[in-house]
């Protein structure tokens, strides 16, 4: 397999004040097509900056990133947005589901900065949802779901432009444990079977359980890598 992610002498700082701070040093790291990583490591180790880097919302101070082909820090706003929408599809703890519309609609919001017509978007977002077990949920509202099933439309929604890379920040931390289960396993069906390329950042070692690596971030730095 080849690296999708290629992250070369990364280094993220942010000026606070007066103060620098450096949430990321120096940071080599190869991320394989079709991989599932668990990025774990303290509150402030740079966990989500990392992954905000790899999922081109964030540029480095130093350094190089390389995913899908594309070197991240040399596009332009417009390119890097763009880029994303054709190869990023984001997961986050809180499901950031727009709750005067259906999962279905809900689903087909990124479709709506590409050139699919209409009936096209109805269908993907269609097809994303049974992938997600709730096409029988399409007309439902988020505040008539679950947690769980509301993360569902949200991965649903990460799905449908069919990405590159889902990058998942916390997707279980808001979720009871056999919820959490349950859609931990539909990221790994998601990785299996359909051969996503997923990089999760996660507090919990037993979410991290169900990657096929685990990488350990302290002080900005890679301090280990563990097979799951």
């Amino acid at each position: 397999m080849s690296a999708i992610v290629t992250v070369s002498k990364v280094s993220k700082s942010y000026v606070r004040g007066k103060q620098e701070v450096v949430v990321l040093r120096d940071l080599d790291l190869e991320i394989e097509s079709g991989d599932f990583i668990a990025l774990m490591g303290p509150s402030g180790s740079g966990k989500t900056t990392l992954l905000n880097l790899i999922g081109g919302l964030d540029q480095p101070t130093s350094g190089t990133i390389n995913v899908a082909g594309r070197q991240l820090e040399t596009l332009r706003p417009k390119e890097l947005a763009k880029w994303r929408a054709e190869n990023i599809g984001f997961v986050f703890q809180f499901y950031n589901l727009l709750p005067v519309l259906s999962a279905q609609r809900n689903v087909e919001l990124p479709l709506l900065l590409t050139r699919l017509n209409r009936a096209q978007r109805q269908k993907n977002a269609g097809t994303a949802l049974q992938i997600v077990g709730l096409a029988d949920r399409a007309s439902h509202k988020p505040g008539e779901l679950s947690g769980g099933q509301q993360q569902r439309v949200a991965i649903a929604r990460a799905l449908v432009a069919d990405p590159t890379l889902l990058v998942c920040d916390e997707p279980t931390g808001d979720l009871d444990r056999d919820t959490a289960d349950e859609i931990l396993n539909l990221l790994g069906l998601l990785n299996r079977e359909h051969g996503k390329t997923i990089i999760m950042v996660t507090h919990d070692p037993k979410a991290a359980d169900h990657a096929r690596h685990v990488l350990h971030l302290d002080k900005g730095r890679l301090v280990e890598a563990l097979t799951a």
